[in-house]
Order: C-alpha cells, then structure tokens, then sequence
C-alpha cells in the first residue's frame, strides 16, 4: 500500500486541487468552493460522511460568517456562532453522522 493516496480533479477552474488525501493513518479532505474558499477535514481512515459534513460546513459559514457585519471576505473566519455551529457538528459526526437540515 502506497504511503499515501490522493484523488486530484483533473478539471479547470475552482474545483481544481487535491480533493483528498490518505496517509499515515488520517484522511484530508478538502471542499474549495466557486468562489475559492477552502474547507480541511482530517479524520481517521473510514470516517464516513466527511462529503456531508464539508458541504454542511460551507452551509454554516454562509449562514453564519457572511452575515457577520464585521466579517470581510479574505480575512480568517472568527465567527464565535460559526465556531460553535461547526463544533456541534463535529460532535454529530463523532456521535452517528450528518444529518442534512
């Protein structure tokens, strides 16, 4: 088995990047958005629903960060709602899976 595995969209334009990575014992997967923002899961080997979890993420952050006044594109997200709206649903990952709203 190789060190590690990646899956690379061959297409242009924003889906272009590593769409995951596999190796010693984690998974990397990354959601990069038309408008470019990029999205990082890590994980362990068989974690299912990372999809999911990636799109329910970007629902997140335009639900929550976009809609902050005092968010500006470009600049990291510190949203204290979008923090806690993404560990709740890290905490339904660990627990069972996404559950689409």
């Amino acid at each position: 088995m190789p060190l590690f595995k990646a899956l690379v969209r061959g297409q242009t334009g924003a889906d272009d990047g590593i769409e995951e990575i596999e190796g010693g014992g984690v998974i990397l997967k990354c959601l990069q958005t038309r408008t470019g923002i990029k999205f990082v899961l890590t994980a362990e080997p068989g974690t299912t629903d990372l999809d999911s979890a990636l799109r329910e993420i970007y629902v997140l952050y335009s639900e929550c960060a976009l809609k902050d006044p005092f968010y500006e594109l470009e600049m990291p997200i510190r949203c204290e709602l979008f923090t806690m709206a993404v560990d709740s649903l890290i905490e339904r990952l660990e627990t069972g899976g996404v559950k689409s709203r």
